[in-house]
């Protein structure tokens, strides 16, 4: 029998367990003991900067000139970057990703561009880091389960994207599709979502300064279970808005069904802007905990409208009830 031991730093259990996952339990432990096999030994993926698998020519670093819109607060320790993430297709634990990540392939990797796009395309992994200079962009990233970190992301904005492929008149939104692949992804097992995984923004978000696609962290390729090979990072929403692992990108004219607003639309709307003065059915949002600082027990730091990103992305939204477009 295996212990859990909690450590400091470790969210509630009324934190991290999903609804539709608590309401459906029996459901997933009939899926998850199907896979009985390929979960009980999980493979390890060791989180060391120089150990990362690199998606692109065998190297793990990568050459990113620092950017203006980086805040200056002090950065999440990479071991808690890596080791304490969301990553439902690899389980819901917090640390589930860090252990079952290495059975994602990382080669060869493709990102398709659908829709509503005067110049639809594939691209590879490789033409996606050579497309736009890389910049390093340290944001404040809000979980909606009431914790935080700053996190030394690499990318380029998403709107550097949208000028090789030319958006038509009638894309009103941007459909971001993560790979769902059950042999490479156990959790895939559990319906804890419908797979694959989707999110979505409205164009004028995507085009934002802020929206980054995302190929790397802390001066390295992106690691797996942060969304590699690439991901998109939208800072001033909470963090299930930024997809990972994307194959897919599908500029439309309607607003996309997302995946946790298809589970449980009165706990996860569409626009997901961090605010704290809309609460979580089941938990407020009005303060936070950063990883790596805060101890269990406190909650010592306010959450920021928009997560501090407010007088940048505050105009995009004017107009709006941010209490019932939540």
């Amino acid at each position: 029998m295996l212990v859990r031991i909690r450590r400091d730093g470790d969210p509630q259990p009324s934190e991290i367990t999903p609804r539709l996952l608590h309401e459906n339990r029996r459901a997933v432990l009939k899926a998850a003991a199907a896979g009985l096999a390929a979960w009980s030994a999980p493979t390890i993926v060791d989180a060391a900067p120089a150990t990362v698998e690199s998606p692109v020519s065998g190297a793990a670093r990568l050459q990113a000139r620092p950017s203006a819109l980086s805040t200056t607060e002090p950065l999440t320790p990479y071991k808690h970057v890596v080791g304490y993430n969301n990553f439902y297709e690899f389980g819901t634990g917090k640390d589930d990703p860090a252990a079952r990540a290495g059975s994602l392939r990382l080669r060869p990797w493709t990102v398709a561009i659908e829709g509503e796009v005067a110049r639809p395309r594939v691209f590879d992994i490789d033409e996606l880091l050579r497309l736009a200079p890389l910049e390093e962009r340290v944001y404040r990233m809000r979980c909606v389960e009431g914790w935080s970190m700053v996190i030394p992301w690499i990318g380029y904005p998403f709107a550097e994207l949208m000028k090789r492929v030319e958006p038509t008149g009638s894309a009103k939104y941007v459909e971001f599709v993560t790979l769902a692949d059950a042999g490479q992804m156990p959790g895939l097992r559990a319906p804890v979502l419908a797979w694959p995984y989707v999110e979505g923004l409205r164009i004028d978000e995507a085009a934002h300064a802020l929206t980054l696609l995302t190929l790397g962290l802390y001066g390295e390729v992106l690691p797996k279970q942060n969304g590699a090979p690439v991901r998109i990072v939208v800072p001033w929403k909470y963090g299930f808005k930024s997809g990972k692992s994307l194959v897919r990108i599908r500029f439309v004219e309607k607003q996309p069904q997302t995946s946790w607003n298809l589970a449980a639309a009165h706990e996860y709307g569409f626009y997901s802007n961090v605010n704290p003065q809309v609460s979580h059915p089941r938990w407020s949002q009005a303060t936070e905990r950063r990883i790596g600082e805060d101890g269990f027990l406190q909650r010592k730091r306010p959450t920021l409208m928009f997560n501090g990103y407010a007088d940048q992305v505050a105009s995009l939204y004017a107009g709006m009830d941010l209490r019932k477009a939540f």
